[in-house]
């Protein structure tokens, strides 16, 4: 079973950047989809990102296009979502999930049903 780690959040003012981590342990990361997604306060969790086994096929909310950037490397059993330009409403925790419906498959999914083994969370503040 994998279970992840997420780190790099924090406090940014806008317009800056971050990037999160999402370690992954077993042996078994390589083959699965990944995706990030974001709860802010008072509101449901939503759909950031995602990335299929191999990373050649990314799928990104629209309000993210353009700023946010996910990434994997499964040397390091690691994904990453990459945040620029960031802004106040970016402010929410931060988890990454897999994908349970996508083993070395291209296919990808917003829906968080399809999505297991949840990470701690992490903060990520954007100060105006």
């Amino acid at each position: 079973q994998v279970q992840l780690v997420e780190s790099g959040g924090g406090l940014v003012q806008a317009g800056g950047s971050l990037r999160l981590s999402c370690a992954a342990s077993g042996r078994t990361f390589s083959g699965w989809a990944m995706g990030w997604f974001r709860q802010a306060p008072g509101k449901e969790r939503d759909f950031v990102a995602a990335i299929n086994w191999n990373g050649r096929s990314t799928y990104y909310t629209d309000s993210v296009k353009g700023r946010f950037t996910i990434s994997r490397d499964n040397a390091k059993n690691t994904a990453y979502l990459q945040m620029n330009s960031l802004k106040p409403g970016d402010t929410a925790v931060y988890y990454c999930a897999r994908d349970t419906g996508s083993y070395y498959a291209d296919t990808l999914t917003y829906r968080e049903d399809n999505y297991a083994g949840w990470g701690q969370g992490l903060q990520v503040t954007v100060s105006s």
